[in-house]
């Protein structure tokens, strides 16, 4: 289907480039010195301005406006229909599980959920876009003017929460592209529109920001918000989740600074390492007599930079104009919706909000007044994927106080599996095992530092239960006095040597302390002075 486009000359494509008007004008809530950032005008510090464009691939059986189905590393062009290839005659048919995905995460979102929206198209040329077009929301997007909320370490210290908020400027629905596969021995490009038409949720976040740090924060967030609503999987190592940031400085009072877009990173931690350095880069510009020029980079995570791809195109260039295949979204509520209407056949906004999960946010408060463990550890628990079930699986399992669960959990459990790489469902001790090490440990049947052996064990994935480690390495705590004092004893026995020379050893030591603590005492000091 493809083959037409196969050998095409190779192309620096990154996703192609989207541009929302005014993202960064506007009232801006606070502002902040950028971080490591010590260069000054005058008395001056440099501020930051960061905003990010976020697009999550949604959770359906099928793409946007076509039936082809959606799975991630399937054979390349198996899954394209007509419509997908862009063939003459076909058209579009909007999904309703992506409508009622996209309501979803505006509610979550404090969105204003828009009960007319309207498609738009946004043209560009790329070998991964059949169409010439993508077919978005530019206009009057399914939701606008919402509020996140997120929390995280300031300045890398674990004990100190901040908590803030960034404005969301609008929601969109759109089409995804298809892949573009560089093949730099043989000097060609290969196509695969699997991708291409599968929908995306755009969240736009206004520039009030200031740091990567803040940034990856607010990711992380919005992907768990997304996870647990079950709009997007919101997988960023499988390309579910896509963050372009928006970064540009300037001086307090003075107009923003010409901004830079860096493109498609799906990371948190990346996303935090380019804003920071995009930051650095643009402030050592500036202080060096040169300009920021407008332009779109990417992040090379093994240089540890952001590396220029092309020149910011105009809005004037993308030649928006309506969709004149579909007509406008209109959504209801419980005021609006008609009398004897098939349910199937609208989207209630009402119906969606009644049926919202609870939040992370909320989940988070909950396992405080529950455990009554930190709302730090509560944030770990939560932006780890599995990480919450397998902590409260455990404690309906163990008789041990949470505060001390939570250290087994986070310390231990945790570092072992960042240590080997692992996901926690895929962590060799499992929940059950964990919680009978820890009754063990709680009924003082074996010490701490058994436990902590018999938790080692516990990893090598034998499928040996914490009760029969201690049982075949003895690391039973010993009760009995008599049987002690006959281990005691034994070992005194099997020690004669040893025992006489430390003995002695003792003695000396006790006959130096006693003298230089006589020579210091009062009495003899009167006596000379006699």
């Amino acid at each position: 289907m493809a083959a037409s486009i196969v050998r095409r000359s190779l192309l620096a494509r990154h996703g192609p480039a989207r541009r929302v008007a005014g993202l960064h004008s506007g009232p801006r809530r606070r502002r902040v010195q950028a971080p490591g950032a010590a260069g000054e005008q005058g008395d001056a510090p440099w501020v930051a301005v960061v905003g990010l464009e976020i697009h999550a691939q949604i959770s359906s059986d099928s793409k946007l406006f076509s039936g082809s189905k959606v799975q991630f590393a399937a054979s390349p062009n198996s899954l394209v229909s007509f419509f997908d290839a862009s063939l003459p005659g076909t058209l579009p048919v909007l999904n309703r599980r992506c409508v009622e995905a996209a309501v979803m995460t505006g509610l979550a979102l404090n969105c204003s959920i828009n009960k007319k929206s309207l498609f738009d198209r946004k043209h560009y040329f790329y070998a991964d876009l059949p169409a010439g077009y993508q077919i978005t929301q530019q206009r009057l997007p399914v939701a606008v003017n919402g509020s996140l909320s997120y929390s995280f370490h300031a300045g890398g210290q674990k004990n100190q929460m901040v908590t803030r908020t960034v404005r969301i400027k609008q929601i969109q629905l759109e089409q995804d592209s298809g892949k573009s596969l560089h093949d730099d021995t043989r000097g060609q490009t290969l196509i695969d529109l699997n991708r291409a038409g599968v929908g995306l949720i755009e969240v736009v976040m206004e520039p009030d920001m200031s740091s990567g740090e803040e940034a990856a924060a607010a990711v992380r967030e919005l992907q768990l918000i997304l996870q647990t609503l079950g709009s997007s999987q919101a997988i960023m190592a499988e390309g579910q989740l896509r963050v372009d940031a928006n970064v540009s400085v300037h001086h307090p009072g003075e107009a923003y600074g010409t901004r830079t877009e860096v493109k498609n990173i799906n990371s948190a931690r990346f996303l935090a390492r380019a804003i920071d350095y995009e930051i650095k880069r643009q402030i050592k510009e500036l202080e060096n007599g040169g300009t920021i020029v407008n332009e779109t980079r990417t992040f090379d995570y093994k240089l540890g930079c952001t590396l220029p791809m092309r020149d910011k195109e105009g809005k004037q260039d993308y030649r928006f104009m309506p969709e004149p295949n579909l007509p406008p979204l209109i959504l209801y509520d419980n005021k609006s919706l008609p009398a004897n209407v098939n349910h199937s056949q609208v989207v209630n906004i009402d119906w969606i909000r009644e049926r919202l999960p609870d939040l992370p946010s909320v989940k988070r408060a909950k396992l405080v007044e529950q455990y009554g463990i930190l709302p730090e550890h509560c944030l770990t628990l939560l932006n780890e994927d599995g990480l919450m079930q397998f902590f409260e699986n455990v404690m309906k399992q163990t008789e041990m106080n949470p505060k001390k669960v939570i250290g087994w959990i986070l310390i231990d459990t945790l570092g072992y599996l960042n240590q080997h790489r692992l996901t926690v469902k895929e962590s060799p001790v499992s929940s059950f095992f964990l919680a009978e090490l820890l009754n063990l440990l709680e009924r003082r049947e074996i010490s701490s530092s058994a436990a902590q052996q018999v938790f080692r064990e516990l990893w090598k994935g034998e499928g040996k239960t914490p009760l029969q480690i201690v049982k075949e390495k003895r690391l039973e705590v010993i009760q009995d006095q008599q049987e002690l004092e006959a281990i005691c004893q034994a070992v005194m026995e099997g020690h004669q040597k040893e025992l006489y020379s430390q003995a002695a050893q003792e003695r000396r030591e006790q006959s130096i302390k006693a003298y230089v603590l006589f020579c210091m005492s009062p009495a003899l000091v009167f006596s000379n002075n006699r």
